[in-house]
């Protein structure tokens, strides 16, 4: 009972607290692209690796039951899905530690930790992809401490349904298989899994192959060849890879690291399965989006920090760091480590060369601080013909195309600027 009542109170301390922050204006990146789809109206009846379908055609649908804008819609659907993960992470962590403490603060390190948060204030597909993807752990988690047989199914279910989200999902597929060798010998339920995920699978490249498009565009993009162009790096590029990855982590778990790391540890000790499943999606994710050929490579990290959070959780539980529990508190001052990071970035001269480089974007706002109210939009900069210091035309072609749609719908271009 109480547990519920804490996964409830903190979805609505989340979608406060993400509600409050989120874009004044459409942002810059995909943003634009997904609100013109949303407000377009059509079905998305393919898959491919940029096309997302089922956070399109999701929000077309709450587009159409609520009789909200696109952008709106968009909104409400990052917002919920954000809020509902951070519940769901502390109903995962829950039961695995069985400590409401540190369940709660797990919580609250994974709810404020930038990458997430930034995607919960913008346009974006990653939040709803991390609601599906925490599901996925719920039942996994579940399998192994409650040993509910309907679980088994549920996993399939739940990673099945996240490949139509995005296709990076196929990166936990070794986890899952771990998962289903553990519980082999309820082989009824673990066939019967097997067999949703992979129609859900299947049916993405029959749908593709259904329209016309060859085999690979699954997993393959018209706009870009990323993949290919992650193997073409030198060693030193690769090796800054890595430790920018390392900085991202630590941006997005501060000092609740040592914990997600002690936690590991911990599990490896106690709940090797858990540990082994877990160590088996994390890898996986954690190294592709290390490597991975894309300037915004931190947003792939998410699933990984999904992990990473209920390893937090696990490791604030054991007894050997009680004592934390009367400093758990801290971990509602995150925010000020932003603003901290943010103050002392303007400090610097490569950090003021930064922000005036990005100033289109929002500077070292649109980088450091999570939250995006009073942000810069892409349909203003696009209106008043703005330049910018690097490629933004794939942006303001799409920007243009959704103020000539919106025009036709009323729309000045003064009223548009504030969209």
């Amino acid at each position: 009972m109480f547990r519920s009542l804490y996964a409830v109170f903190i979805f609505f301390i989340f979608i406060a607290i993400y509600d409050a922050g989120s874009f004044s204006k459409i942002p810059f990146v995909d943003s634009i692209g997904f609100v013109l789809d949303v407000e377009k109206g059509q079905w998305i009846i393919t898959s491919e690796a940029t096309t997302h379908a089922l956070y399109i055609n999701t929000a077309i649908v709450l587009k159409n039951l609520t009789g909200l804008n696109a952008i709106e819609a968009c909104r409400l659907l990052v917002i919920f899905s954000g809020a509902a993960t951070v519940s769901i992470i502390y109903l995962t962590a829950k039961s695995i530690t069985k400590t409401e403490w540190a369940s709660i603060t797990a919580a609250f390190v994974f709810g404020f930790s930038f990458s997430f948060w930034k995607n919960a204030e913008i346009v974006e597909v990653y939040t709803y992809n991390c609601l599906w993807l925490s599901l996925f752990f719920f039942s996994l988690i579940k399998t192994f401490t409650e040993y509910k047989k309907v679980y088994i199914l549920l996993s399939g279910l739940f990673l099945g349904i996240s490949l139509w989200v995005h296709i990076e999902n196929i990166l936990l597929i070794p986890a899952f298989l771990i998962f289903l060798f553990y519980f082999r010998n309820d082989r009824k339920y673990v066939y019967s899994s097997l067999l949703i995920f992979g129609l859900f699978l299947s049916c993405l490249f029959l749908l593709n192959m259904s329209q016309g498009l060859p085999f690979n565009s699954v997993y393959s993009s018209e706009y870009g060849n990323w993949v290919e162009d992650s193997f073409k790096k030198t060693f030193v590029q690769y090796v800054k890879d890595f430790f920018k990855s390392i900085a991202y982590l630590i941006y997005n778990f501060n000092l609740f690291t040592f914990f997600g790391i002690a936690g590991a540890i911990l599990l490896y000790g106690t709940h090797r399965k858990i540990f082994f499943v877990f160590l088996a999606g994390a890898v996986s994710v954690y190294g592709f989006s290390t490597f991975y050929a894309v300037s915004d490579n931190y947003v792939f990290f998410l699933p990984f920090n999904l992990i990473f959070a209920l390893s937090v959780g696990y490791g604030l539980s054991s007894p050997k760091y009680a004592a934390v529990k009367k400093f758990s508190w801290i971990c509602l001052l995150i925010p000020l480590g932003y603003l901290a990071v943010y103050k002392t970035a303007f400090l610097t001269e490569k950090g003021k060369a930064f922000h005036t480089f990005k100033k289109h974007k929002g500077g070292l706002n649109y980088y450091i601080l999570p939250w995006m109210n009073n942000n810069t939009g892409i349909l203003e900069f696009t209106i008043d013909k703005k330049t910018a210091p690097e490629p933004v035309e794939w942006m303001t072609t799409i920007a243009r195309e959704y103020i000539e749609l919106m025009k036709t719908k009323g729309y000045t271009e003064d009223e548009l600027r504030k969209l």
